[in-house]
């Protein structure tokens, strides 16, 4: 039996116990359905191996090696991962296309008693949804921006906002990536394909009839593009800005950067990155600030020297509309939740 997909949101009401990706590890690491599990029929080299065959030798010959693979694979996994699932189990089960890998292992599960189901089209039905998503038509939500400058505790204000009960998307979280010079040190970032299909499942997740709040941004993250159509939603929604003195900004970028800190020769590296932007000497007062541990005065020459400038430069020309502008003295725990409050009032407005 196949499942057959109307649109990326219908996988939460269908019912499923578990999705499962079977292609292989390198295809799963690309992208794959949010909340998949990759138990792969044919491992990175095993479907290598078998492509090769069938091009150089034989279909015939590749299709025999192929099921003798997959047999075997799918023995291992029912064994080491399935065995705990009573016979009510409702697995959906996709491969590239829905097609020999995906049959093979959905046909083993049914035999056994499991009421599996193979997704029609498999990954690529999927894909192309995201790309009608994202690339084709416009998206049906009214966004609005978290703008200020670097400091100013945006994302730390998104999730606050989001704990208040308002709509967001942090853009940044999906990406890995803090959107600055030092915001790949957490860690490699999503395939391009893999953030698109997290932004997807998050849109999914929301009301179209609410305004949907998300960070100021440029074209990219990082590595990653911000796809077209979620990008013109952005670029010209109104903007609710965040202003702090300096002090306070450099207060809560000293405590973001503890643990960068802590890691000094790599947080050494990407200040070094900046020296041709900021200069030798104001990138040489920054190594010592770091070597004393003189967070506050490093992030508020950060802010001074390299941030805010940046930010000017940014923004120069965004004539998008300023909803409203909201200040504030402190930027502690406290002093957010206050903050989120205002930002919800004026969503709710």
């Amino acid at each position: 039996m196949a499942f057959t997909l109307t649109d990326t949101g219908a996988l939460s009401g269908a019912g499923f116990d578990t999705i499962i990706d079977v292609r292989s590890p390198a295809e799963f690491a690309e992208d794959h359905i949010p909340g998949a599990i990759n138990l792969p029929v044919l491992s990175n080299e095993e479907r290598a191996q078998v492509g090769t065959i069938y091009v150089q030798e034989s279909p015939f010959r590749a299709r025999k090696i192929g099921a003798a693979l997959v047999a075997r694979n799918a023995a291992r996994h029912i064994e080491d991962s399935l065995m705990g699932f009573d016979g009510g189990w409702r697995p959906l089960v996709y491969c590239w296309r829905g097609g020999q890998r995906s049959g093979s292992f959905t046909s083993i599960l049914q035999q056994i008693g499991w009421r599996a189901e193979v997704l029609e089209g498999g990954y690529r039905t999927w894909r192309r949804m995201v790309v009608k998503t994202l690339y084709d038509d416009p998206l049906p939500f009214r966004i609005l921006r978290l703008d200020g400058f670097t400091g100013t505790a945006k994302t730390a204000l998104l999730a606050e906002v989001a704990a208040q009960g308002g709509q967001v998307i942090d853009l940044e979280g999906l990406a890995n990536h803090r959107g600055s010079i030092l915001g790949d040190i957490e860690g490699d970032q999503p395939a391009q394909k893999g953030f698109e299909s997290a932004l997807v499942s998050a849109l999914d997740r929301l009301d179209p009839g609410r305004p949907v709040l998300v960070e100021a941004e440029s074209a990219r993250i990082g590595s990653l593009r911000i796809p077209p159509q979620m990008w013109v939603a952005m670029r010209d929604s109104p903007r609710l800005v965040i202003e702090a003195p300096v002090a306070a900004r450099a207060e809560f970028l000293a405590q973001a950067y503890a643990g960068l800190a802590a890691d000094k020769p790599a947080l050494t590296e990407r200040l070094n990155k900046l020296r041709t932007l900021a200069g030798h000497d104001t990138v040489d007062g920054w190594l010592v600030l770091l070597e004393e541990g003189r967070l506050v005065e490093l992030s508020a020459s950060l802010v001074e020297r390299h941030y805010d400038p940046a930010y000017a430069r940014l923004r120069k020309g965004d004539e998008s509309p300023v909803l409203a502008r909201l200040q504030s003295d402190r930027l502690d725990p406290a002093a957010l939740k206050a903050l989120a409050g205002r930002i919800r009032d004026t969503l709710d407005a």
